[in-house]
C-alpha cells in the first residue's frame, strides 16, 4: 500500500508500468536499455479515490488522461529504470494530494457603509479638483 495521505491510500496492483527505451543522453546504453517508464492508473475504476477526489483528478490530469479514464504518466529524467519508476509514482502521488485538497469557495460580500462613504467622498474630492482646472469665469 502506498499512503497518498491520511485517508487515501493506493493498492500497488493498481499501478501498470511498462518500460520502453528513452530517448536523450545515456550513451550507447540508451540503445540497449528500456529505462523510460510509462506508468498507467485507471482512476475511474480505482476503489482507493473518493468520489470528490476522481473527479477533480481527471481535470487536473488533462491530456494525460486517456478516453477510458486511465492517467498515463511518462517519466524519463533519469538514467535508471528503478528512478524513472520512483519518478513516475512520485508525479502520481503530487497530482492525487492536489486533488484531494477541496477548493475554498469565496462567500459574495456587500461593501460596507463606511467604504461606500469614503469611495463618494473621494469622488467628490476628485471632481471638485478637476472643476478648478476649468477657465475662469468673468465675474
Amino acid at each position: 500500500m502506498i499512503q497518498v495521505t491520511s485517508r487515501i491510500a493506493l493498492d500497488e496492483n493498481e499501478l501498470e508500468f511498462s518500460f520502453v527505451r528513452a530517448s536523450g543522453p545515456g550513451g550507447q546504453n540508451v540503445n540497449k536499455v528500456s529505462s523510460a517508464v510509462q506508468m498507467r492508473f485507471d482512476v475511474r475504476r480505482s476503489p482507493s479515490l473518493p468520489e470528490a477526489v476522481r473527479e477533480r483528478l481527471e481535470k487536473l490530469a488533462g491530456r494525460r488522461l486517456t478516453q477510458d479514464g486511465v492517467l498515463v504518466i511518462s517519466a524519463q529524467r533519469f538514467r535508471s529504470q528503478e528512478q524513472n519508476r520512483q519518478d513516475a509514482v512520485d508525479r502520481l502521488l503530487t497530482l492525487i494530494r492536489e486533488a484531494a485538497v477541496a477548493p475554498i469557495y469565496r462567500r459574495p460580500t456587500r461593501p460596507t457603509l463606511g467604504s461606500k462613504r469614503r469611495r463618494l467622498e473621494a469622488k467628490d474630492r476628485r471632481s471638485t479638483v478637476k472643476e478648478l482646472r476649468g477657465k475662469p469665469t468673468d465675474g
